[in-house]
């Protein structure tokens, strides 16, 4: 299966695509669900703010939109384990009487279990630095308990973590924009210049504007990627793939 799959990951051009294989495979071992994020902005101890995360999922709408839209997600111990931790957790760490779950946390679970989502593993991926994080949770289908999870990792954990690994690579190294930070052209443009050294006066005589002009794009550029000074927003707009490049 292995090899296998580690061919089909390969082929997609596309998140949709790779995303299709990692579900398939993972439906194969018994995790029907699947919760993956992704961020290069996050901290010490969580991903981030939620519209710059990557967040890929086949759980259905009636559980995703409320979980991630009151940020369910966030309190979830397998979440704040996921933000400090690399590797694979069983979610088994998280039950029982030793769990010490704040009422956040509790109301979290209690959500996620009404909507069957009571069994599963965590994987975390390891990243070279501290505000770059992705984790995937994978939910195990009805009927499978947490022992028989655990028993399934047991027999065939590092090879689920490699895939999830390979995935993890895969969908980064696809190019994605958040819905927030979507920039024009124009703001694409200034961007490239000013990471490129060149002054305001530069730019404005380099794109045929006024100063004016180029000062509005990167307080839009600055307001489009919510960040505070524009040396951020030239960091931010390239790790999202969103400067232009002017060679050819």
């Amino acid at each position: 299966m292995l090899l296998d799959y580690l061919e089909k990951i390969h082929e997609p051009t596309s998140i949709q695509g790779a995303w299709d294989v990692v579900v398939k495979y993972m439906n194969s071992f018994g995790f029907d669900r699947m919760l993956y994020g992704y961020t290069r902005y996050g901290t010490a101890t969580s991903f981030g703010e939620t519209d710059d995360i990557l967040i890929l999922s086949n759980h259905p709408k009636s559980y995703l939109e409320p979980y991630i839209a009151e940020g369910l997600y966030f309190e979830v111990p397998m979440h704040r384990w996921a933000a400090k931790n690399s590797g694979a957790c069983s979610w088994s760490r998280f039950t029982g009487p030793d769990s010490n779950l704040t009422p956040a946390a509790q109301k979290a679970i209690d959500f996620n279990a009404r909507h069957g989502v009571v069994a599963g593993v965590t994987i975390s991926f390891r990243n070279i630095s501290s505000k770059v994080k992705g984790a995937i949770g994978l939910v195990a289908k009805p009927g499978m308990s947490q022992r028989d999870v655990d028993f399934l990792l047991g027999l065939r954990g590092r090879e689920i973590v490699q895939m999830c690994n390979v995935a993890h690579l895969k969908l980064t190294s696809l190019s994605y924009t958040t819905p927030r930070g979507r920039l024009t052209d124009r703001q694409r443009e200034t961007l490239h210049w000013v990471g490129e050294g060149k002054t305001t006066r530069d730019i404005a005589t380099i794109m045929g504007v006024t100063t004016a002009t180029v000062e509005k794009h990167l307080r839009l550029a600055r307001a489009a990627l919510n960040v505070d000074t524009t040396a951020q927003a030239v960091l931010k707009s390239s790790f999202q793939n969103q400067v232009i490049s002017l060679e050819h």
